[in-house]
């Protein structure tokens, strides 16, 4: 079932084709962000041939989506139906697949499950009794069930107390493309980039299929950023709120912590999230668990940090540019991208860009480094001498104050088995990044600050993470190894 039009997948079409061929019932489970590509991985893999397909509506009352499921049915069976409850609709789903042939696997997708759920709805334990009561014991149904509410594919299915429980056959977790994936499917499309530019688009875009079926392949790079995000009607000038309010249920919670950790750029521990958000408790717990699996956010541990106290830091590239550029975007003229591409403030949004790059591509940077047989572990390092009065802002997360007396930042640590600590330096610049003697004084301040700190006896040595390799990295006894940006577009 190899479709040209899908780019990569390759692990998760492989499971789709050992649930079709396996000799039980399967119920498939693929969950993921917003516009990530579930229906398109579906449709395309099985080229949209189902025994019955039935896609969700958002924001209707549950009598509404039983007529809407009434209405579908009917095109397979040419019957009318009127369903009171869900029972009823899966029962007349459960006579229909009956009359099918009996030698092969009868497919049922239904896209968008959260948001059939909805209101007062039996839907889930509807379900339960459709799979447990008929469907998996006729070891011929494969039920494939989709959905970018994360929260409610997990809560409600993959990890449902009641009749569901054990019952998934297979779990899909699709990510978003990396860059090299993200290359392939320009590539595909007809764009003309080369990796500089498209490193620039994945600053804005991330992984998300979507939104780069969103670019016009006539225009620049440039372009198509004040197109989608500054021009009256841009696409992704309006596409924060639906974004969040299409995954999430209390959307303005989830709103508040990322705008909060948006303007901390080395992110911040749960303390100091509660401290500075109005959500507490499980709330919060709840919250931060729900951004992390739809991919907002990352939890790092702290080198040397004895709690274990983990760093949140905010990974999605859209909402970065969101708050960054969109939200007061009434302010921007409709080309200001292309006009203010040289900016302190785009320049800036470029350095913080490529840093989540970089962290969302470590196993990109590992392989470059030659560590794939190598054991590590991954973590992030911060020290402040702060005041008491010292409290955590955008201001304070610059270079100059994370390095000298006043601190130190490393944004990845990678501790290898053999005794060898990585600081990685990720840096962003047009050409090969010149490394000054001021620069490299700081860098050994820091070396020996996190010497001193963390209390390690391995040897430390500095690895450059740039677009274009540092200058003269030779003759910088400082620069042990260097990945570049054509180290990340490795397909891994």
């Amino acid at each position: 079932m190899e479709i040209n039009n899908l780019i990569g997948r390759i692990k998760e079409k492989a499971e789709l084709d050992r649930c079709l061929e396996s000799d039980r019932s399967e119920l498939v489970i693929i969950y993921g962000r917003r516009r990530v590509g579930k229906t398109f991985l579906v449709e395309q893999h099985f080229n949209q041939k189902f025994d019955f397909w039935y896609v969700g509506v958002r924001g209707i009352r549950a009598r509404d989506q039983l007529a809407n499921f009434a209405r579908t049915l009917k095109e397979y069976t040419g019957e009318n139906y009127r369903f009171n409850n869900w029972f009823d609709a899966f029962d007349a789903l459960k006579q229909y697949l009956k009359k099918l042939p009996a030698d092969r696997k009868k497919v049922v997708f239904i896209d968008e499950m959260p948001w059939i759920d909805s209101g007062r709805s039996n839907f889930v334990p509807a379900l339960e009794n459709f799979w447990n009561g008929w469907a998996m014991s006729r070891c011929s149904v494969m039920l494939i069930a989709t959905g970018s509410a994360t929260s409610w594919m997990r809560d409600k299915l993959i990890a449902n107390k009641g009749g569901l429980h054990g019952r998934i056959t297979s779990q899909i977790y699709l990510k978003p493309f990396c860059l090299g994936e993200t290359e392939q499917y320009l590539e595909q499309h007809g764009f003309s980039c080369d990796r500089y530019q498209i490193l620039l688009a994945y600053m804005l875009l991330g992984g998300v299929p979507f939104y780069y079926s969103l670019l016009d392949r006539r225009l620049s790079i440039a372009q198509n950023i004040d197109a989608l995000c500054f021009a009256e009607g841009g696409k992704l000038r309006m596409e924060f709120d639906e974004l969040y309010n299409a995954l999430f249920r209390h959307a303005d919670r989830y709103i508040e912590v990322v705008r909060e950790l948006s303007r901390h750029k080395y992110g911040l521990t749960y303390t100091q999230l509660s401290e500075n958000v109005d959500i507490q408790g499980a709330h919060l717990t709840r919250v931060l668990k729900n951004l992390e699996r739809c991919d907002f956010i990352e939890k790092w541990p702290q080198y040397g940090n004895k709690k274990r106290q983990e760093v949140f830091r905010l990974s999605d590239p859209y909402t970065l540019f969101y708050y960054r550029f969109i939200e007061d975007n009434d302010i921007r003229e409709e080309d200001w991208w292309c006009k203010n591409q040289n900016s302190p403030e785009v320049i800036s949004w470029m350095g913080l860009g490529f840093e989540m790059i970089c962290l969302k591509h470590y196993r990109q940077i590992k392989k470059a480094l030659g560590l794939g047989v190598v054991s590590t572990e991954l973590s992030t390092w911060h020290y402040a001498e702060k005041r008491k009065s010292d409290k955590p802002s955008v201001e304070k997360d610059s270079e100059q104050s994370q390095t000298g007396s006043q601190g130190a930042q490393v944004d990845m640590v990678i501790d290898r088995a053999d005794r060898i600590i990585h600081l990685c330096e990720m840096k962003f610049s047009v050409g090969k990044f010149a490394l000054s003697r001021a620069y490299e004084n700081r860098l050994r301040e820091r070396m020996a600050q996190f010497q001193l700190k963390t209390k390690t006896s391995k040897a430390l040595v500095n690895t450059f993470v740039t677009t274009f390799g540092v200058q003269n990295a030779m003759a910088h006894s400082l620069v042990h190894s260097e990945v570049t940006m054509d180290d990340l577009f490795d397909i891994i």
